[in-house]
């Protein structure tokens, strides 16, 4: 461990309108012992375990002496450790890690073949967002390290998306990071790879050489932390030039599980705007669609920025449903109803794959080579469609196991 030419340090936030963060100021001294300044709300119930914790961060770091004041307000452990760690490192340069827990919760494993119908995006230097988010029941929750966190603001939100990753009840929903563009991205992967990420997704990607870029440096820190754990890729295509390379990034790699599409980057590429009617986007979207079903894996739509308009994000829903899309992006909880409703079967879609496919067992049965209902003909590709209908409304709870039986779920 050597020290760095600064000694004094900031982290965090604080001030209106601020919760569940804190803000840390460092100093490092040449003698003096440890100074602990605690300014919080809760200091007559919380202060003596606050400043224990810090004590811990310190002594982790071989700190003796320092003044150190935590402006609290409301942060949970897990906080106060990543804004204290990030306030270190900027005066220490050491590859010590002061890291709590893994709750059993983030202990599991995801799956290829899962719904992916809303992935809910949480700035991943806004620690009261995160906190309970799983509630919501989103498929997905992102911890986003781009767009929204500011520049200055980078270093530090990797600590707290590291430690959110091992302390944050997601509920079920699929854990996820959005690293940033790579190659910068690649610093991000140590803060997230060995700490059961279950998805990565890739923003701004134009080249199937920079998932395998991605890829190795995967490989690279997981051995490093001697770990297995399958971990997921994403790529987000956001320019002319990744929609165009779809079909190449789309197969690059047995880890990706979906593509999706960011449509505000896109249109400004393009020299357009985004429009209700989604003309401007209609190639891409349907090029990026194309590529993920002959891949094998997921097409997801961009996010619909409007939180206040549901009628709208309604109608966008189903155009992306019907275009092929199988989830999108939101930003607010209140969009993932919406959402999920939309991309799951309704029940004239389900009434219509139960006859489909009713007929075409019923034939299959009698020893029949051709498949009729009523005195339409039924082929392949349209049983296929609904055999598809049926799986996802088994695994959606929508229907029971022996539903040709008649024995719905109510």
């Amino acid at each position: 461990m050597t020290k760095k030419q600064q000694k004094t340090a900031e982290a965090g936030n604080t001030g209106e309108g601020i919760r569940s963060d804190c803000r840390i100021l460092l100093e490092l001294r040449s003698s003096g012992g440890i100074d602990i300044e605690l300014i919080s709300k809760v200091k007559s119930m919380y202060g003596k375990s606050i400043e224990k914790l810090c004590m811990d961060g310190l002594e982790c770091f071989a700190i003796r002496h320092a003044r150190l004041v935590v402006d609290d307000s409301g942060a949970l452990p897990f906080v106060i450790m990543a804004r204290l760690e990030a306030a270190i490192k900027q005066c220490l340069d050491t590859d010590k890690e002061f890291l709590p827990e893994i709750i059993p919760e983030n202990r599991d494993v995801s799956v290829k073949e899962r719904f992916r119908f809303s992935r809910l995006y949480l700035p991943g230097n806004s620690p009261r967002l995160m906190i309970n988010a799983g509630i919501h029941k989103p498929n997905g929750i992102i911890l986003d390290l781009e767009d929204s966190v500011a520049p200055s603001k980078k270093e530090e939100a990797r600590f707290l998306v590291r430690n959110a990753l091992r302390q944050v009840n997601f509920y079920g929903a699929e854990r996820m990071v959005r690293i940033n563009q790579i190659p910068e991205g690649l610093a991000d992967l140590k803060f997230v790879v060995p700490h059961n990420v279950q998805v990565i997704l890739v923003p701004k990607c134009e080249d199937a050489q920079q998932i395998r870029d991605l890829e190795m440096e995967i490989d690279v820190i997981k051995k490093s932390v001697k770990q297995n754990n399958q971990i997921y890729l994403m790529p987000i295509l956001e320019s002319a030039l990744g929609i165009e390379k779809a079909n190449d990034i789309a197969s690059s790699s047995n880890s990706l599980v979906a593509m999706a599409i960011g449509l505000e980057d896109y249109t400004a590429d393009i020299g357009t705007r985004r429009t209700r009617e989604a003309l401007e986007s209609f190639y891409a979207r349907t090029r990026l669609v194309n590529a993920c079903k002959a891949a094998g894996i997921q097409p997801i739509d961009s996010v619909f920025s409007d939180v206040g308009d549901m009628k709208g994000l309604h109608d966008q829903v189903r155009v992306s449903k019907s275009l092929g899309f199988e989830g999108m992006g939101a930003i607010h909880p209140r969009q993932i109803q919406v959402i999920h409703e939309g991309f799951a079967p309704d029940p004239e879609e389900i009434d219509r794959a139960k006859e489909v496919v009713n007929a075409f067992l019923e034939a299959e049965e009698k020893g029949l080579g051709v498949v009729a209902l009523g005195t339409k003909m039924i082929d392949p590709p349209v049983v296929k469609r609904a055999q598809r209908t049926i799986d996802r409304a088994l695994k959606l709870g929508m229907i029971d196991k022996d539903w040709r039986e008649g024995k719905d779920v109510p």
